[in-house]
């Protein structure tokens, strides 16, 4: 009998199997006998979990003595290793193989082939099935998806004769049930707690065997059309633009989307009893595998690709379509994804929303700006996760620390609460502070601004006493939208921002968008060519070039600013004529809509934002076009160091308070000395306290920062004397070998005044 005939012939003796009367024990044994028979197999072993321990429960060719006396650890010989890397195993020579271990007591030592597949529920290994030969072979693909299979149905057996508890039906052995402790990398700082709610639930197949084949495979030929017009649709939309990474993602999606092969093989395991959804499934493990093996890391990504379309693919036939965003959130939650889009983030309740774990994410995706407007800590590059929380979990998320804590002891989660409720007790005195003016001891005003991005951001500023919004971010209406918002809806949401500010000034920075914030319906070839994207074609540089883009965003604000006062701020100015040309189409949609009989706003003032060091040396013929100059930290900072904000190598290695830093704003300030030019800074620099301490000793007089920040620096500011402060300042930056940090820390505990909250 050919292979392919041996897997189609277990197949159907396991529907007959699962099908009878018999007990869980003896269905068990059953399995084992078909399994090695139809593979020629000598040995056939079946393993389960049990009190965290793999137990043989059924074998055929080995002793049987050995039944529910044999038992070995996870990661322990091939079989704990398959349990461990939930992974397939297919050895001509066991004993070749760096994890074999012999236990005397099976009597296997005569047999050389080896093959295992893990038995998976709840996306954990909670057995091992494997296969042994007498004579050295690698056993076929067929064999080994045939394996795969065997190994659903026991899964399914598993669950419903309850041969493993919950807590290991779960995959989680004793040592996971209890408190964890997960790290990553930084994405959006602070202290939250919550339960643990997936943002795509994985599928849960709940029957293996298929009772109308007919019907499974309509159900399967339906799902495929769907998606294949899901695919068609995303590629077909014009404001994709032409060109772009985005479109070789799309082509590849819709290469395995119309792969023959690929429905072939869901066809064929259909054919062969499995549900639709075992099917996928089925086809899907033996592309991991394969995954497992490939060393090309293009090649690799491709078969992510498929991976991802696999999943899609099973949401589609399973009708699981929703995220939990559709579901609602019902307690305060801690969000757990592989990564998010920004308008997916939207989609949840803020009340409800505390915290969000990725297993991937980065410094500068989408999403992290998002999340940081909202003030929703996140922790990226949490690897493994899937494997340590489950569903419901009590997370307490630290992402300041990089880290969370899964199912906390009691005495964590009391000393985690006691450090909440004294932020709690700091935010409220903070909060205390929202009509306080913030002078310094010396009677100066200093003004403290937030940034925004969002619509709702600007409930802010009457909760936070801040003096306006310092920096509107409005590339977040293009970093949430699927195509390229058009005038209106611009339109209506900076008027919908200045009417909620009142009479607190909006200052809306031009679109920053390209390079590190692609959008895809605005992708060029030369973006996607830059090997520097934070560096590139973005900002002022891509919007000049976009004519249509820069008019529309100009008229849209020149619009909306009618009959008040209008701030524009422009990003990314490198020279002075860069400045000149977007001000001039101002100029130029202003004139348009004065011929129209518009209501014009009463005064506009003009910005820009130093973020590129060139400038700096050109302020002396910028500053007398300025009504103020913002200082973009942030950008800046990465671009005096060379060093990419997103490495994460590069991410704690230059400080804030070096003195190359400060040494460059201090000139800033000089040179804006006497211009009448309002000068201020926007960004995370402004917003911690030692910093903030720092900016104001050389001169800055305007802080635009988070909302969450606004309160911490009003207090900060009221305990400043600034002549004493600059003073101590310019001694400081004049000693080369001084260390800043730690200088200003002594200061400032040396006066009660707290820098490190």
């Amino acid at each position: 009998m050919s292979a392919a005939a041996s897997a189609r012939q277990i197949l159907k003796n396991l529907h007959e199997v699962m099908a009878s009367r018999m007990h869980a024990q003896g269905k068990l044994d059953r399995v084992a006998e078909i399994v090695g028979e139809s593979l020629s197999s000598e040995v056939c072993s079946i393993y389960l979990l049990r009190e965290g321990m793999l137990e043989l429960f059924a074998t055929r060719g080995l002793n049987q003595s050995a039944v529910h006396v044999t038992r070995m650890a996870i990661g322990e010989g091939l079989t704990g290793t398959i349990a461990d890397n939930v992974e397939t195993l297919n050895l001509a020579e066991a004993k070749a193989h760096p994890d074999f271990q012999y236990r005397p007591e099976t009597g296997e030592d005569k047999f050389h082939s080896f093959a295992g597949v893990p038995i998976v529920y709840r996306e954990r290994a909670v057995g091992v099935l494997c296969v042994q030969h007498v004579d050295p072979r690698r056993y076929e693909e067929v064999e080994i998806e045939a394996l795969q299979t065997t190994a659903m149905v026991l899964s399914e057996l598993i669950a419903n004769a309850e041969l493993v508890d919950e807590e290991e039906a779960r995959g989680l052995s004793e040592g996971m049930t209890g408190q964890q402790t997960v790290n990553g990398l930084t994405l959006v700082s602070g202290l939250s707690a919550g339960n643990a709610v997936y943002h795509q639930p994985r599928v849960q197949i709940t029957q293996v065997m298929a009772d109308d084949i007919e019907a499974e495979r309509q159900r399967v030929y339906l799902a495929f059309d769907k998606m294949r017009e899901q695919i068609d649709t995303l590629s077909s939309q014009a404001e994709f633009g032409v060109g772009g990474e985005h479109e070789e993602v799309l082509e590849t999606y819709k290469m395995f989307a119309y792969d023959e092969g690929w429905s072939r093989r869901i066809n064929e395991a259909i054919d062969s009893g499995l549900t639709a959804e075992a099917a996928i499934e089925r086809v899907q493990q033996h592309t991991r595998m394969r995954m497992r093996e490939i060393d090309d890391p293009l090649l690799a990504d491709r078969m992510h690709d498929l991976e991802d379309l696999a999943n899609r693919l099973l949401r589609i036939v399973s009708g699981q379509l929703g995220t939990a965003a559709s579901q609602g959130l019902r307690r305060d939650t801690i969000l757990i994804a592989r990564n998010l889009g920004p308008a997916e983030l939207l989609e949840y309740d803020r009340r409800r929303l505390k915290g969000v774990i990725l297993e991937e994410g980065s410094l500068t995706a989408h999403v992290v700006i998002v999340a940081r407007a909202m003030g929703v800590p996140v922790l990226g590059r949490a690897s493994g996760i899937r494997g340590i929380i489950r569903d419901g979990d009590e997370i307490l998320l630290d992402a300041t620390a990089a880290s969370a804590t899964i199912r906390p002891t009691n005495s964590v989660a009391e000393a985690f609460e006691a450090r909440f409720a004294k932020s709690r007790e700091k935010q409220a005195a903070y909060a205390s502070l929202r009509d306080v003016e913030p002078f310094t001891r010396c009677g100066t005003r200093i003004q403290v601004m937030m940034n925004a991005g969002l619509r709702d951001d600007i409930g802010s500023l009457a909760m936070t006493g801040a003096d306006g919004v310092g920096l509107f971010r409005t590339e977040f209406q293009f970093l949430v939208s699927a195509t390229l918002p058009q005038r209106e809806r611009q339109l209506r949401l900076y008027r919908d921002v200045m009417d909620a500010a009142g009479d607190k000034p909006v200052i809306f920075r031009t679109v920053d968008i390209g390079g590190d914030k692609s959008v895809p319906y605005l992708a060029t070839e030369d973006a996607n060519a830059d090997e520097n994207p934070a560096m590139g074609w973005r900002a002022l540089r891509l919007a000049l070039t976009r004519e249509g883009l820069m008019k529309a965003q100009a008229r849209a604000l020149i619009e909306a600013g009618g009959g008040r006062s209008l701030y524009v701020m422009f990003p990314m100015v490198s020279e002075p004529w860069e400045f000149d040309a977007a001000k001039a189409v101002f100029d130029e949609q202003l004139a348009f809509l004065r011929t129209k009989k518009k209501l014009l706003p009463d005064a506009i003032y003009y910005g820009a934002m130093l973020e590129v060091p060139a400038l700096a040396e050109m302020l002396d013929l910028l500053l007398p076009k300025l009504s103020f100059l913002s200082v973009g930290t942030n950008d800046l900072t990465q671009f005096l160091f060379a060093a990419d904000r997103a490495n994460p190598k590069l991410a704690q290695r230059y400080d804030w308070l070096s003195l190359s830093i400060m040494r460059f704003l201090r000139r800033v300030v000089n040179s804006s000395v006497g211009t009448g030019v309002d000068l201020g800074v926007c960004g995370e620099m402004g917003g911690r306290r030692l910093e903030a301490l720092a900016l104001l000793g050389i001169g800055f007089r305007r802080l635009s920062i988070t909302p969450a920040a606004v309160g911490p620096i009003k207090e900060l500011v009221r305990k400043v004397d600034l002549a004493e402060l600059g003073e101590a300042m310019t001694g400081w930056l004049a000693d080369p070998s001084v260390n800043l940090r730690e200088e200003m820390t002594a200061w400032a505990e040396a006066r009660e005044i707290e820098v490190d909250g």
